[in-house]
């Protein structure tokens, strides 16, 4: 298989903290010199969540500004992809930052369990922040968590709520939603093929499943996310010493699977992405 794969990686997310592991980047300072450092191993979508000083989540514009900002200018090319999950905010809260007009954002299309609570979409909040995306020429990564987001998503894809070709990531792992099973997973990927023929697809597992989906993703011929929001560790015993820690072995598992690492150029042609424009001199 000759297919480029993607990696994306998900520099900070929401809950880990440096408590949890030192290497987790919470500044925005931190998260630019984290995502140079994983775009240099072979990251070429940056999946951005940003902290209070706290170290809680936000959703904070100026925040997302600054790293968008400091990651166009470190790592030219690279895929800038905010979240507009529900643990930064609350309502139309979570979309604020599309109008600073990212490459890509995060999108759920359905709601689900979670650890300890539900993760809402309601049908009018999914449909306000397509209808952003839309305005501000955002590409959507459809996040999904139950096989009913895969059904959603064809379904804003067909009648023009999500224009374009379909990206759609597998979401495994997370407690109390959709474990990492293999059938499950096969069966993902049929459905998807089935229902949006041209989409292209990304799976991410939670945990100490990261690299059994890594590894499922990129012998499957989908793209693979890795990074420090969803796992913390490389193995039970030692903790990943950083977000390019992470992006190298999935860049191995690449290697062993004949699966070249996307260039920032292939992913934003694989993805109907244009061209970054030129930095200011």
């Amino acid at each position: 298989m000759t297919k480029p794969c993607i990696i994306c990686v998900a520099i900070t997310g929401s809950l880990p903290r440096k408590a949890d592991n030192p290497a987790v980047p919470v500044t925005v300072e931190e998260q630019i010199e984290a995502t140079h450092e994983a775009f240099e191993a072979g990251a070429t979508i940056c999946h951005a969540h940003v902290r209070n000083d706290d170290e809680s989540p936000s959703a904070d514009p100026e925040k997302f500004a600054r790293l968008k900002e400091g990651v166009e200018r470190h790592c030219p090319g690279m895929i800038f992809q905010v979240s507009t999950g529900g643990r930064s905010g609350a309502g139309r809260e979570r979309g604020g930052m599309l109008r600073l007009a990212p490459d890509m954002a995060s999108l759920s299309v359905g709601s689900n369990n979670f650890p300890a609570r539900v993760y809402e979409n309601p049908p009018d909040l999914v449909d306000w922040l397509a209808a952003e995306m839309r305005a501000y020429h955002v590409k959507p990564e459809i996040e999904a968590f139950d096989l009913s987001h895969i059904f959603k998503a064809a379904e804003m894809n067909a009648d023009g709520r999500i224009p374009g070709r379909l990206y759609v990531q597998f979401v495994m792992g997370v407690k109390n939603a959709m474990p990492a099973d293999r059938d499950v997973f096969d069966y993902y990927v049929r459905t998807l093929r089935r229902l949006a023929p041209e989409a292209e697809w990304c799976a991410a597992g939670i945990g100490r499943h990261q690299i059994e989906l890594n590894e499922w993703a990129i012998a499957a011929g989908g793209h693979t996310r890795t990074g420090l929001e969803d796992n913390i560790r490389l193995d039970r015993e030692r903790l990943a010493p950083s977000n390019a820690a992470l992006v190298r072995r999935a860049a191995e598992l690449c290697a062993r699977h004949e699966r070249p690492v996307a260039t920032w150029r292939e992913a934003r042609e694989i993805l109907g992405l244009g061209m970054p424009a030129p930095a200011p001199a």
